[in-house]
């Protein structure tokens, strides 16, 4: 057997204006968990698109060694017929369609008559054994959470024969007891001798599962680091990362806290837009000052998206009742434009889904949500437009060669600085951020938060949700903590803890 299941060797891959990839080099070993960690753009996806053949050959220079034999995969299918399986961050299901017709969409299990529904339900059923999964194959993916719908595209690659299993940020929209389930069954499968590449920006996570750990920056390879015992030095990884000590992962600030509420909301009851006997935000009531920073905290499904999106214009519900004042002003936001204009502005958690436009250029989306300040008579001045758009490009050090770059060609940290940047131009006096820092990395997070400091800083009001409880206790001022549709406990960040958080929360499930 080859001492190595996979070397890429000297692969470049080059995009109008960027390259993205600089000579990278990765081996891996059978049987290990190999992960690749860098900033936001540092080539870690692309690397791995090189990789499945979504990039084809001949689009990149340098050679692939799998199994002992060179390969030049022009498609994914090429890829996947040796046994290597790519999971992207955003997964590829169907929610109208069932599991087990999701687990054999394109590699379907045909009999005499068209399909043999039998055998693709059975053998749907024994995959999503093997990887825990105890729903019924025929169950639609929309119903089912975001953890099963991972175990899914799991279960799916195992019916494709693999043998080298590829994670993008497998865990970036899982809580914690769902993200420690996924990666206790990824050793498990490594007793089973399946190889692993996980990219990854949780750092914790890295140390529990990883064997190699490769670091990227900029495109290029800086080091691969052993990690014996799974204890790894996070400094130096973080260091290997940015170019650059990062010595506290929170910037500090002066809590220059008002007296002066900035929102308070009162009594707010939301119902499911479709299920309009099911109450998903119960009676919640909470404020947020001038000059503060409010965490709201709590499991998946607790209604904390569901809460900001119904304040924010009525995004999102049915049967929306009770009362929302902002700097004292009791206001009807009656629709997102109502909410703009009234000062209230939402970073969505989807950024690709609702939050940007990917077709459109960074410039566009940057004066999107307040056009009228770039527009004369109705026009936009499309050199205002970029005047902004370079200001907030440097401000936030968004990595790109043009402010004309479509965003979805952008790394997912960029993305989001861009999404920041919409609504930092449309100055808001409250700015709702659902999971700001999800799945971009700790250099990326740092800018992000120094860019909340500055914005209460200003008297700004910021209401941040977060899965990250670290991050919520490190930036926050006071925290909310929701369960159920419900506010349950509320306390200063400075007498916070984990333990507290995630005991309030299952002393509401007993009441």
């Amino acid at each position: 057997m080859a001492e190595y299941i996979l070397e890429m060797k000297h692969i470049t891959k080059e995009f109008p204006g960027v390259k993205a990839l600089d000579n990278v080099n990765l081996q891996v070993k059978p049987g290990e968990i190999h992960a690749l960690v860098g900033e936001n753009g540092a080539g870690k996806s692309t690397l791995m698109n090189v990789l499945s053949g979504t990039y084809p050959f001949g689009t990149y220079t340098g050679d692939i060694v799998y199994n002992g034999e060179e390969c030049q995969f022009k498609t994914l299918h090429d890829s996947e017929e040796k046994g290597i399986v790519i999971i992207h961050q955003e997964l590829a299901l169907i929610p109208e369609l069932s599991i087990g017709e999701n687990m054999f969409l394109g590699n379907e299990r045909k009999g005499h008559f068209g399909i043999d529904w039998d055998k693709t339900y059975h053998e749907a059923g024994e995959h999503m054994r093997q990887v825990g999964l105890k729903e019924e194959a025929t169950t639609l993916i929309k119903d089912i959470g975001t953890g099963k719908q991972q175990l899914v595209e799991i279960a799916k690659a195992l019916s494709k024969n693999v043998k080298l299993l590829i994670l993008d940020e497998p865990t970036s929209s899982l809580n914690e007891e769902d993200s420690k389930m996924l990666l206790d069954l990824l050793l498990d499968f490594k007793k089973k001798g399946m190889t692993s590449i996980i990219i990854s920006h949780k750092l914790n996570e890295i140390s529990y599962v990883a064997d190699k750990i490769t670091v990227l920056r900029d495109g290029a390879t800086i080091e691969t680091i052993d990690n014996e015992q799974h204890n790894i030095d996070e400094a130096r990884i973080i260091r290997g990362m940015v170019g650059r000590e990062l010595s506290d992962r929170y910037p500090a600030r002066e809590h220059n806290i008002s007296d002066k509420i900035g929102m308070e909301v009162s009594g707010w009851t939301v119902y499911h837009p479709i299920y309009s006997e099911k109450k998903v935000v119960d009676n919640v009531s909470f404020n947020v000052r001038r000059g503060e920073i409010v965490g709201f905290s709590g499991l998946q499904g607790a209604g904390r998206t569901e809460l900001a999106m119904s304040i924010f214009g009525r995004s999102y519900g049915a049967n929306i009742s009770g009362e929302l004042k902002i700097d004292g002003e009791k206001k009807e936001l009656k629709n997102v434009r109502t909410a703009i204009e009234s000062g209230l502005a939402y970073v969505t958690e989807d950024r690709k889904g609702n939050g940007l436009i990917l077709e459109e250029s960074i410039a566009r989306n940057t004066t999107m949500a307040r056009l009228e300040k770039v527009c004369s008579k109705g026009i936009i001045n499309v050199d205002k437009e970029n005047a902004v758009a370079e200001e907030y490009k440097e401000k936030l050090r968004t990595k790109t060669p043009s402010v004309q770059q479509e965003v979805g060609n952008l790394s997912g940290g960029n993305q989001q600085k861009v999404l920041l940047a919409k609504w930092m131009f449309a100055d808001p006096e409250v700015l709702i951020l659902d999971e700001p820092t999800r799945g971009i990395d700790v250099g990326a997070k740092y800018e992000i938060y120094c860019i909340m400091n500055d914005l209460v800083a200003q008297g700004k009001s910021v209401i941040m949700i977060s899965s990250e409880m670290p991050e919520l206790l490190g930036m926050c001022d006071r925290i909310y903590v929701m369960n159920e549709g419900r506010m349950v406990a509320e306390m200063p960040a400075s007498e916070a803890t984990q333990e507290k958080i995630m005991s309030a929360i299952l002393q509401s499930d007993k009441k």
